[in-house]
């Protein structure tokens, strides 16, 4: 009766396994300071075995740096890490929703005008981008769109084009708190 032998994993197979309990986690910070360190002693582990003279001193040389683990423990502790680190129960699907929120403020332009308006982030937060929307039939263009001096908040340079209809909609800013 001939037996197969299964060969180790490769180093990018672990690597692989750890990227998959951090993104099942929902936690990666937690998980990376403890499983990159193990993947890349287990990746040079495995390069160990490539000269076949010096093989025996560098499997030798690397046991010692992974204390004689093996890459598949390794891989098993850093499974154990995402779990025990990783909070239990549902988690949203980004773990950024809550970090951001969008503010408006309502505009309205009269033909053939220029209006500077701004929109302000609550306080503490940071204004990361904006924009502006006009629902009218008024040709109204941005003449600049940018930050606040301070960062709290989004401007923009409306200019109504239109000679005879008036212009308006909202001014948005997105913040991160």
């Amino acid at each position: 009766m001939h037996l197969k032998r299964f060969k180790r994993p490769s180093a990018a197979l672990v690597v692989a396994m750890v990227a998959l309990f951090v993104a099942l986690g929902g936690t990666a910070g937690a998980v990376v300071a403890q499983a990159v360190p193990l993947a890349k002693r287990a990746l040079v582990a495995d390069r160990a075995k490539v000269a076949d003279k010096a093989k025996t001193a560098l499997v030798a040389e690397n046991a010692k740096k992974l204390g004689g683990q093996t890459s598949a423990q390794i891989a098993q502790q850093a499974a154990q890490a995402a779990l025990s680190q990783s909070p239990a129960g549902a988690r949203p699907a980004s773990t950024t929703a809550g970090l951001t929120a969008v503010k408006s403020v309502p505009f309205t332009l009269s033909p053939s005008t220029e209006q500077v308006i701004t929109a302000a982030c609550d306080a503490g937060s940071k204004a990361m981008g904006g924009g502006f929307s006009n629902p009218t039939n008024a040709l109204v263009l941005s003449a600049g769109s940018f930050p606040t001096a301070d960062g709290s908040g989004w401007t923009e340079d409306l200019i109504n084009l239109s000679t005879s209809t008036t212009g308006s909609g909202t001014i948005v800013v997105t913040c991160l708190k």
